[in-house]
């Protein structure tokens, strides 16, 4: 049986469309990614030619740098298939300060789209945030359905979705910013029958536009609110997609490595980004990962 080609993930660690596209475009020419492990600090070599790798799958909430070196062309014309995560949440600055303009960000999902396919790009609407602020209660959806509407416009078919998840570092970075004299924030869960609610009309307005809904790493929302009829449970690096649109022999295998107690159905692929040596400069509050509010910390990961 023939061995299965790679998938590359660049990256969940960071941006790398919007931060590093040159040092991935250089790394490409080269042949190969050096990465280091986050956990144990081993490096391990990833080849990276279309002989080895079948789909490089890209994550950003802002793709202006990677289109404005043209590096889908690039990459595309190297024989690369490509598939793009993008993200795009509210036009409010609260929670992601470091972002380019919403009509800036959807343009940049209309030249994907027309540029290679619509097919090719999924929407995250990612993460659902309910904060305290001032003494009021917001949340980042009232640009939902706006969004949802112009990119169903474009073609892209496909949501997915999550609700915010409390991380220690998000916590810590927070505190910082207010012991600096930043406007203070707090996260709030809004329970599961608001959650059940939302999920429930943003799946209406969906089906209205012939998008399909997918909730990310949701496994006991989707079972105990009972929304298999409603979403489906996502795959954000899915290998039997690209099989699909693609054809060819790419990784099938799930991703042990994910959290699949919480339900991530992701395919098994190769991270070559890097908490301590990518920090990404978009300072998004609710992100796991490195952002440029954490720079003075030691990187854990």
């Amino acid at each position: 049986m023939a061995v299965p080609a790679g998938i590359l993930s660049a990256s969940r660690r960071t941006d790398i469309p919007g931060w590093y596209t040159p040092w991935f475009l250089d790394q490409i020419e080269k042949g190969c990614f050096f990465v280091t492990n986050p956990f144990n600090r081993q490096s391990r070599r990833v080849d990276a030619t279309p002989k080895e790798i079948h789909t490089i799958v890209f994550w950003s909430k802002n793709y202006g740098p990677f289109l404005d070196l043209s590096a889908h062309k690039i990459l595309a014309q190297k024989g690369f298939h490509l598939f793009f995560n993008f993200t795009i949440n509210t036009p409010l600055k609260d929670l992601e300060p470091g972002l380019p303009d919403l009509s800036e960000r959807l343009t940049q999902a209309r030249r994907i789209a027309r540029d290679l396919s619509p097919v090719q790009v999924a929407w995250r609407f990612d993460p659902i945030c309910f904060y305290e602020k001032g003494g009021r209660v917001f949340n980042n959806l009232d640009a939902f359905e706006d969004i949802a509407g112009q990119l169903a416009q474009m073609g892209i078919k496909q949501c997915i979705t999550s609700f915010y998840d409390p991380y220690k570092k998000v916590a810590a970075r927070i505190k910082r910013m207010g012991e600096s004299g930043r406007p203070m924030l707090k996260f709030i869960d809004p329970g599961m029958d608001r959650k059940t609610k939302i999920i429930r009309s943003m799946a209406q307005s969906l089906k209205h536009l012939g998008m399909d809904f997918f909730l990310c790493c949701e496994k006991e929302l989707m079972e105990r609110a009972g929304l298999q009829a409603y979403a489906s449970p996502n795959a954000c690096i899915n290998g039997h997609l690209y099989k699909t649109l693609f054809g060819g022999n790419p990784e099938t295998r799930g991703d042990y490595g994910q959290r699949r107690q919480k339900g991530c159905q992701c395919t098994k692929s190769f991270d070559i980004g890097s908490y301590e040596d990518h920090p990404c400069f978009h300072n998004c509050l609710f992100c796991y990962a490195r952002t440029g509010l954490d720079i003075t910390e030691p990187a854990t990961g």
